[in-house]
């Protein structure tokens, strides 16, 4: 089910409860003679039948069906609707369908159905190749301008407010620096004495990595560096480092087909909320609960001399 959240985005939600009635009122509907073969006839209660379409909308309405098997689920639907149309016809008979509070719950019912309607048409008819590769073209511009660094490091460890500790660390990293300045093999020392768990295997390989996923103190000193160069103690609050970079990169930029998921729904939203926003721009909304909104007061001109 789709929602609007105060800020006019559209939300999907699962809400079995507030659609009920609606429901109902498909279910008692009887297809037309010649949609017959393609809208299967599967079950009747009490001479009400219930379509294979009903059981579509019965799954959509009823949220998350624990994993079962395609006969099970079958079963599963069909007792879901079948009980629907008997308690609902218990309902009716007790007038319950004739109170003030449940024609307003069904009127409300109806605008919503209508509204995720348009909005889902919306997004549908929003989702052209033209569109999706536009959004996508975009993104790459973006992401051309993003760095990367591929650099190895060695990690001594320090205790956060111990001087002792941070100063051992320290004196640590300038002896692996003394070493490495010597012509030692950074990948060889690294598996030897750094800290860094998953750097012990690996020879302190960090890979490539952007400014904003390492903390700013390694970033900063990272993306300063040339390809080949080592760094000075760089302190952050894991420990003292010293840093290699290995390359440098323009961040690549990933297939259109691995994102293509994210792209359909950034486009489908962005069409939706564009559509509430101009009914919205629209529309005269006046609110009763509040007191009127007074008018933005204009500075008063200075006195003339």
């Amino acid at each position: 089910m789709t929602i609007l959240s105060p800020a006019g985005t559209p939300v999907y939600a699962r809400q079995a409860g507030l659609c009920a009635a609606i429901l109902t009122l498909f279910v008692m509907t009887a297809a037309p003679v010649g949609a017959q073969n393609k809208d299967p006839l599967v079950a009747k209660v009490n001479g009400v039948e219930i379509h294979q379409s009903d059981l579509a909308v019965a799954e959509d309405e009823a949220g998350q069906i624990p994993p079962m098997s395609a006969e099970a689920k079958q079963d599963y639907l069909v007792q879901f609707v079948a009980d629907m149309i008997l308690v609902s016809k218990a309902a009716e008979a007790r007038k319950f369908g004739e109170g003030p509070d449940f024609k307003r719950k069904l009127e409300f019912a109806r605008k919503k159905l209508l509204m995720e309607g348009l909005l889902q048409s919306v997004g549908k008819e929003a989702l052209t190749n033209e569109a999706m590769h536009k959004v996508y073209d975009e993104a790459v511009k973006q992401l051309g301008e993003e760095k990367e660094v591929h650099a190895r490091h060695i990690l001594f460890r320090a205790q956060a407010g111990d001087e002792k500790s941070g100063k051992e660390a320290e004196d640590k990293i300038k002896a692996v620096i003394a070493r490495l300045k010597k012509g030692e093999d950074f990948a060889k020392v690294a598996s030897e004495v750094t800290e860094d768990p998953s750097g012990k295997a690996n020879g302190g390989d960090l890979g490539y990595f952007s400014k904003e996923q390492m903390v700013p103190e390694f970033s900063e000193a990272a993306f300063k560096l040339d390809k080949g160069q080592i760094s000075d103690p760089v302190k952050t609050q894991f420990g003292w480092h010293v840093i290699k970079v290995e390359d440098k990169r323009a961040k690549p930029a990933p297939a259109f087909d691995d994102v293509k998921s994210q792209i359909e729904n950034y486009v489908t939203r962005k069409a939706q909320a564009e559509l509430v926003t101009k009914l919205r721009a629209d529309a005269k909304i006046e609110r009763m609960d509040k007191p009127a909104a007074k008018p933005e007061e204009k500075p008063a001109a200075p006195a003339k001399k």
